[in-house]
């Protein structure tokens, strides 16, 4: 484990065993998006750095981490080998240390273009909180559950930069007692707390991406709320599934944590009574389960803490699922987990499971109480996994703040 020449305190969850990548533009050259890597509460210019230690890089050097991303997993290698060494050796500190700016005082933006937008559904404890919830009397989990990760397409145009306000959605909404769908605002407004995984090395069609392949195609790990309109998705989701409920917004954070800087994070996943078919059996494989603890707060008060070890489908199998039939990867697919829930109360990554769809409503130290978002609340997802020696990885957070 390296440790860095600037002054961090010695369990920072952003030191040099982190180095999650961003983009962010700066007082200076207000209009001119740069690459950055977040050490403490510091964000150093990584197009800058290299530069100033003689080793210019057009990856570094992009407006955004596509570049970077597409170039595949040796060159990720050899460019995070290098940022260590400028954050950790004496020799490059003269050099680096100008390339540092104070994380308060950038703007932080999306971190790159996203392709495609694909939502998973890999929690057991969701989707039977769900399924116990909407379909009371029935057997809690689909028939095909267990056999394949199910997911959705999403829309990678209303992906968002975490901070970003989300305008409460309008649409069709149809409560069981009304006679006809009305139109109007979301009075059912939800937020799903989701690790997403940000593919880099693309694929080619016709080229399913077997299960031990995941690390060369996936650059890194970030957070992701999946913003949910109850009411809208209700009415629409039958016989195809979320469309409007879902496609308003759905926000990100802004740190890409890589997959080298999670070795420690690894686990074995949950056991799986049904066994796989081939292309989705990873028990002989390195496992790609992730111990991630994560924390959901609103209005500055912790609502729930969902576990991600607790996961049923690991990123690698969603990856292979998502390409089973030929479909092609591109540089910034993004792919969610799916809200991330555990076994108690106090683990489930949504309001419609905290309060069992309105029926047990939150209440706030202010003595107000919620059972799905109003105007003016905000919500902010953070995590953070193992990592050497003891020390914590930061994910940082995705927050939004609902508008009228």
């Amino acid at each position: 484990m390296s440790t860095t020449w600037l002054p961090l305190p010695d369990d920072s969850p952003f030191g040099a065993h982190n180095l999650p990548y961003g983009v962010f533009t700066a007082a200076d050259r207000p209009g001119r998006r740069r690459v950055g890597v977040r050490i403490g509460d510091l964000v150093l210019d990584a197009g800058a750095a290299a530069r100033a230690v003689g080793e210019p890089s057009d990856l570094l050097a992009a407006e955004n981490l596509n570049p970077l991303m597409a170039s595949g997993r040796s060159s990720w290698t050899a460019v995070r080998t290098a940022l260590t060494s400028w954050l950790t050796d004496q020799a490059h500190r003269a050099a680096v240390e100008p390339c540092l700016l104070d994380l308060a005082e950038v703007e932080l933006h999306l971190p790159f273009e996203v392709a495609d937008y694909v939502d998973f559904y890999a929690s057991e404890h969701h989707a039977t909180n769900l399924g116990k919830i909407l379909r009371p009397g029935q057997e809690p989990l689909t028939p095909n559950w267990k056999h394949l990760p199910i997911g959705y397409h999403g829309r990678s145009g209303t992906v968002v930069v975490s901070g970003t306000p989300v305008t409460r959605p309008h649409g069709q909404r149809k409560a069981p007692a009304d006679a006809a769908p009305s139109f109007g605002p979301s009075r059912r407004l939800d937020i799903e707390a989701e690790v997403a995984f940000v593919v880099g090395t693309p694929s080619p069609m016709g080229t399913p991406v077997a299960l031990a392949d995941f690390a060369e195609h996936v650059f890194g790990v970030c957070l992701l709320n999946d913003w949910s309109a109850r009411d809208i998705q209700g009415w629409e989701y039958v016989p195809l599934g979320p469309f409007l409920g879902k496609s308003f917004a759905t926000s990100l954070s802004p740190w890409v944590v890589p997959l080298d800087a999670l070795r420690h994070a690894r686990i074995e996943p949950p056991v799986r009574e049904v066994e796989p078919l081939p292309y989705l059996d990873d028990r002989k494989s390195e496992p790609w389960g992730l111990d991630l603890a994560m924390e959901v707060v609103l209005n500055g008060h912790t609502v729930s803490r969902p576990p991600f070890a607790t996961m049923y489908w690991t990123a690698a199998q969603q990856l292979a699922h998502l390409t089973a039939n030929g479909a092609s990867l591109r540089t910034g697919d993004l792919y969610a987990s799916g809200t991330v829930s555990g076994p108690e109360p106090d683990t489930r990554g949504a309001l419609i499971e905290l309060t069992w769809n309105g029926e047990q409503p939150i209440t706030l130290p202010d003595g107000t109480s919620r059972t799905f978002l109003e105007d003016g609340d905000e919500v902010a997802i953070t995590a953070t996994a193992p990592g050497p020696g003891g020390l914590r990885v930061g994910f940082g957070e995705v927050t939004g703040r609902i508008t009228g």
